[in-house]
């Protein structure tokens, strides 16, 4: 059938956007794009000590039944020394100090709190080896920071950032770790999760005139101290920042070829690699504008250089920290392009973002496992602070609704076509800057049912009513489908817009928390729906707002 192109222009300011007034959108159920891997099921955060707190541990269970496979965790701070008072950017656990004759005392209660857990909500960790113990600090003073993003002078890097002055006590100190959790969570769940060292390697979180060799030989001490303990253990890195190619393809390189420091070998055990990948956003003439294609091209250049090296093309690929900008503890007050992060924009960002990846992944024929969101909460911080989490004050912020539209997609991905004007690679190229915004899906299919995500994104963060989008289902059998639409707009699964609507509350009341957490969850835009099988397909019809997310979830009949 001919497509109609009738314009609507749609104009702030300066700028107009011309959106064809129905988009159309295809799925076929016979074109499969192999498995629907859950590479969203992967969260992260810099304060360990939050996680047996009273909102982390709400938050920890939300995404733990969010999913339907197990989640896996990444938390900074896991070796640092400390009280277990957390602060922004910071946590400890005070897992090794040492005597008067500087003789080693492990203390595993704290990690033990935050581990135990994962494992109680049938969790996974992203395991890191970092920071530095203050008694094994090469330079030990000061230690710890005390980093406030509003002071421009403050330091965030300091003594736990440096490599250890003692490699030997390092190494067993890790060795013992492992041991440690094999005897309490038993050997066959320490196989499944996922040990990795330290953080960023490749700026300041490493403090060492040559990063990379000082890196690659406390990899070489640390890999063979967790293969010690349990040889089945998997244990990769180096989760650089960006795109660092020299820094990457020398890590890759020493652990297939160099010189082991640590065992006097040929070669250094490498179960995965993982790399950093952030947007930039920005405010221009008053209004933030995203920069998807700065975490996008980071994915895709540093994919590619992983394609290039056989012994490792296959191996399995971890995104650290995968965001759409650089500091979750830093609010709009002091950054205000941070200001996408309470309404719908972290929404559709998350979800145009995401689905891409699946398709760099397919690009260039890697295997990309997880990619880790860098948001959680923050304990006893004012009410939508726009810092970069998923909750505040334990209600729900509109992003963490996509990860549970996520959790309602697995079995086969689907082919998704139409006359959309953004792929990845025009994405990498220059963003979504054009006259016209992102429309565009990720579908799935299982035996007996068919999910289609659904985003309306631009770069830049404004809201409008958006375009008719026609969606059609093609070649399926079933003669019936019953049809549940969720939805993510400025009216529904938004705690935001309805905190805003009670005049931005700090001290809200036990009613309005109540009302407030209710909005938090996610919604149907309206009841579920029969829809019937005409010509061996299905036809949907919705209008999709500008950042509005949308899941369409068909149970076959």
């Amino acid at each position: 059938m001919r497509k109609q192109l009738l314009l609507i222009m749609t104009c702030y300011g300066m700028v107009c956007f011309a959106q064809e007034k129905v988009v159309n959108i295809e799925v076929d159920v016979l074109k499969e794009r192999g498995e629907l891997k859950p590479l969203w099921a992967w969260f992260g955060y810099d304060e360990p000590n939050y996680t047996y707190m009273k909102n982390g541990q709400k938050l920890l269970r939300e995404l733990a039944d969010l999913s339907p496979v197990p989640v896996y965790v990444r938390t900074h701070n896991l070796m640092t020394t400390g009280d277990g008072v957390p602060a922004l950017k910071w946590g400890s656990t005070n897992m090794y100090t040492e005597d008067a004759k500087e003789n080693p005392i492990y203390n595993w209660h704290i990690v033990d709190s935050i581990f135990d857990t994962y494992i109680h909500l049938k969790m996974k960790p992203l395991a890191e080896i970092g920071f530095m113990p203050e008694a094994l600090s090469l330079k030990p003073k000061p230690y710890k920071h005390h980093w406030d993003p509003a002071d421009k002078n403050s330091i965030l890097f300091s003594g736990w950032a440096y490599p250890p002055n003692n490699y030997k006590k390092w190494s067993e100190l890790i060795y013992q770790w492992v041991k440690h959790c094999t005897e309490r969570y038993g050997e066959s769940e320490v196989e499944t999760w996922y040990w990795e060292l330290w953080n960023e390697p490749n700026i300041p979180y490493l403090q060492a005139d040559n990063q990379l060799k000082t890196y690659c030989t406390m990899y070489d001490f640390a890999s063979d101290a967790v293969k010690r303990a349990l040889p089945t253990a998997r244990i990769g890195g180096p989760h650089i920042a960006g795109v660092a190619n020299d820094f990457l393809r020398g890590f890759i390189l020493h652990c297939l070829y160099g010189r082991n420091e640590s065992t006097g070998k040929n070669g250094t055990p490498l179960d995965f690699i993982a790399f950093h990948a952030k947007g930039s956003p920005e405010v221009v003439n008053g209004v933030v504008q995203m920069g998807m294609k700065n975490q996008l091209s980071t994915i895709s250049e540093n994919l590619k250089l992983i394609s290039t090296i056989s012994e490792v093309k296959n191996l399995p690929i971890i995104i650290g920290e995968s965001d759409p900008e650089g500091c979750a503890a830093c609010g709009m007050n002091t950054h205000p392009a941070n200001a996408y992060r309470n309404g719908t924009m972290y929404s559709s960002y998350t979800a145009a973002s995401l689905a891409r990846m699946y398709d760099i992944n397919e690009y260039y024929g890697t295997n990309i496992l997880g990619a880790v969101n860098w948001s959680f909460e923050f304990e006893n911080k004012p009410w939508f602070y726009g810092f970069r989490d998923l909750a505040t004050n334990g209600v729900d912020k509109p992003v963490l609704n996509v990860f549970r539209m996520f959790g309602m997609m697995h079995g086969t991905r689907l082919a998704v076509n139409g006359a959309m004007e953004y792929d990845f690679k025009s994405i990498c190229d220059s963003g979504v800057r054009g006259t016209t915004t992102d429309i565009n899906g990720l579908a799935s299919k299982t035996n007996n049912s068919i999910a289609i995500l659904l985003w309306n994104y631009h770069d830049k963060d404004i809201q409008d009513d958006g375009s008719r989008v026609h969606v059609t289902v093609k070649n399926v059998c079933a003669k019936s489908a019953m049809l549940y639409h969720y939805r993510i707009d400025k009216n529904h699964s938004n705690s935001y817009e309805v905190w805003k609507k009670m005049g931005s509350p700090q001290n809200p009341t036990s009613e309005q928390i109540q009302e407030l957490d209710k909005s938090g969850q996610l919604e149907m835009l309206n009841e579920p729906t029969r829809i019937q099988n005409e010509n061996n397909q299905f036809g949907i019809e919705l209008q999709l707002p500008r950042q509005a997310v949308s899941l369409l979830n068909l149970v076959l009949e």
